[in-house]
């Protein structure tokens, strides 16, 4: 009996491109007349470091809201109007030579009876950059009107605009951490730290005060400005992953 030859295996792989890209880049069977491509002419696989960044940054609030309040309770309709135009001319004044611009100044008035009397209410928003001015201002109108006219404590905020500021800084900051890093990384491995691959923001998080702050609310009124301000300050903290492209250390040309 004569001997068949045995059936021949067949496993297919795929090959790692030409360098030259003269070759498609089909499947090849061991055996072929198609070998592997010399290791020179492989293409280099891409090398990479990844990294991740932190940020942590804090804004105090750029603006502080005051309200003073001035009211006349009178027999006379007129003594009631009179009373209180009286105050609420010398504040307005008062604001316009301390430097408080018009647009930053809103006046409402309020009139109505009271039983057998008129009552007649105004009251002065005043919208304050300046913490400094704020305090100087409210301490000259204690001092110079009355007791029925009322200075409420001043309440700070953000404007919109400075809380999405905040919200970008701590994203830059922190990729900016990480490019760091990964430059001392690729230095203490003797290479070159290429250009970014891929960026993604993977947490971000925010709060207002310090956040071991547990004191109470009710006893918010009996804050001092600083500490009024420490609470309404806000924080934010943004944390990324960043993978960079390496190089290999660049040689330098030997001079002729």
């Amino acid at each position: 009996m004569s001997l068949q030859p045995a059936p021949r295996s067949r496993v297919f792989v795929d090959l790692v491109p030409w360098a030259d890209g003269g070759r498609e880049n089909k499947p090849a069977c061991v055996g072929d007349a198609a070998p592997y491509p010399p290791p020179a002419q492989a293409q280099a696989v891409s090398r990479e470091v990844h990294v991740s960044g932190a940020a942590e940054v804090a804004a105090a609030p750029d603006r502080a809201l005051v309200a003073v309040r001035v009211s006349s309770t009178k027999e006379a309709a007129a003594e009631a109007k009179k009373s209180v135009s009286r105050r609420l001319d010398y504040i307005t004044q008062s604001l316009q030579q301390h430097g408080l611009q018009a647009e930053n100044v809103a006046v409402t008035r309020d009139f109505r009876r009271v039983e057998n009397a008129y009552h007649m209410e105004a009251e002065v928003c005043i919208t304050f950059t300046e913490f400094g001015k704020m305090q100087n201002i409210c301490n000259f109108l204690v001092e110079k009107l009355d007791s029925s006219v009322v200075i409420s404590p001043p309440e700070f905020y953000h404007t919109p605009g400075s809380v999405e500021n905040l919200r970008r800084q701590a994203c830059l900051v922190a990729v900016e951490n990480a490019w760091r890093k990964a430059q001392e990384v690729c230095s203490l491995v003797g290479q070159t730290l290429g250009r970014p691959l891929l960026i993604k923001e993977e947490e971000t998080k925010e709060w207002e005060g310090p956040m071991d702050d547990h004191q109470s609310p009710r006893l918010s009124s009996s804050l001092t400005v600083p500490q009024k301000i420490k609470r309404a300050t806000i924080h934010a903290t943004s944390r990324v992953f960043v993978t960079f492209e390496v190089k290999g250390k660049e040689k330098r040309k030997k001079r002729l």
